[in-house]
């Protein structure tokens, strides 16, 4: 335990302790919750030799203003984010994602935004000192569970940092580009048959727009409806992140990371897992297409996914 500690200048809009998430819960109604984009998640704590699990902060759009009291610290921030460090001299340092950088005693991170994308990280070396709820130090703020009694972070709030290994730490600087398109690669849900053919094919042809409704739990689409010619209720089932149910007006939803355990919404469609982190990162307004592969191809590009990950983790270690 250390005295070192964040004050909390600005919460930003949305900032909450995020990791891998916790599992084998869903028969008590928990989902796995845990950072939005998993992959700069690791990154985040590579750049600052953690664990790749260790616990950051995860903001969304505008970040918080952070204070350092009582000690130094090393932290990282990944994702597409524009940041300044306020050092003790008054002097304003542009910072650099993918980097990271030593903040001394009574200095200030300022995340001002993130750019093209919703969601950045920022990891500090050792970790910060968190109470894990079923293994896990992910906050579900809908749910109000994890660290903050499971709640975003306010204005004044405090939040403890472990021992950070400072003068241990080489400077690390990885090159790494958020890669986005607007192709959104799906399989048939469960409910598949439960729409028209003209529907079907909407749903692969025409353009989607991410709505203002979107949050950890999911994000609306508007675009065409599609005509349900079974049933616009189910008996509930269970979900799973990345699963497109379609509501009676007939706007598809793309469940998230903090989505409910069950529904009863017919399924479309299910996101691959090797795009959700790229669909966590779509901000409002942004245009996509569906475009449905087998479930041997999602396998497939699942296992390309985790081995480019692991090749890239291990070039940077």
């Amino acid at each position: 335990m250390t005295d070192t500690y964040f004050e909390i200048l600005r919460a930003g809009v949305n900032t909450t302790m995020q990791d891998a998430g916790r599992n084998h819960l869903y028969h008590i109604g928990v989902t796995i919750s845990g950072a939005m984009d998993q992959r700069n998640f690791k990154l985040a704590n590579l750049l600052i030799n953690n664990k790749l699990n260790e616990t950051v902060i995860e903001f969304a759009y505008q970040g918080p203003l952070l204070k350092l009291n009582e000690g130094k610290i090393n932290f990282a921030i990944t994702g597409d984010v524009i940041f300044n460090i306020i050092r003790n001299n008054s002097v304003t340092e542009e910072g650099k994602c993918y980097q990271n950088y030593i903040l001394n005693d009574g200095e200030q991170i300022d995340i001002i935004s993130t750019k093209k994308s919703v969601y950045g990280y920022l990891s500090i070396n050792g970790g910060f000192q968190l109470e894990e709820m079923w293994k896990s130090c992910s906050i579900n703020t809908k749910a109000e569970i994890g660290p903050n009694d499971g709640k975003k972070y306010s204005i004044n709030d405090k939040i403890f940092i472990k021992k950070s290994t400072v003068e241990k730490i080489k400077y690390k600087k990885i090159s790494h580009k958020n890669y986005f398109n607007n192709i959104v690669r799906v399989i048939k849900g469960t409910n598949f048959d439960y729409f028209s053919e003209a529907a079907k094919n909407i749903f692969f042809k025409e353009e989607y727009s991410v709505t203002r409704l979107v949050d950890r739990m999911g994000m609306r689409l508007d675009g065409q409806n599609l005509k349900n010619i079974v049933d616009t209720n189910i008996k509930s089932e269970g979900l799973i992140r990345g699963t497109i149910q379609v509501p009676a007006d007939g706007k598809p939803i793309i469940l998230l990371s903090d989505h409910g355990t069950i529904g009863g919404y017919p399924k479309i469609a299910v996101v691959i897992s090797a795009d959700l982190d790229k669909v966590a990162q779509l901000s409002p307004g942004t245009k996509i297409r569906f475009k449905e592969v087998s479930l041997a191809e999602a396998e497939k590009l699942f296992n390309q996914y985790t081995e480019e990950t692991k090749k890239y983790l291990n070039e940077h270690n």
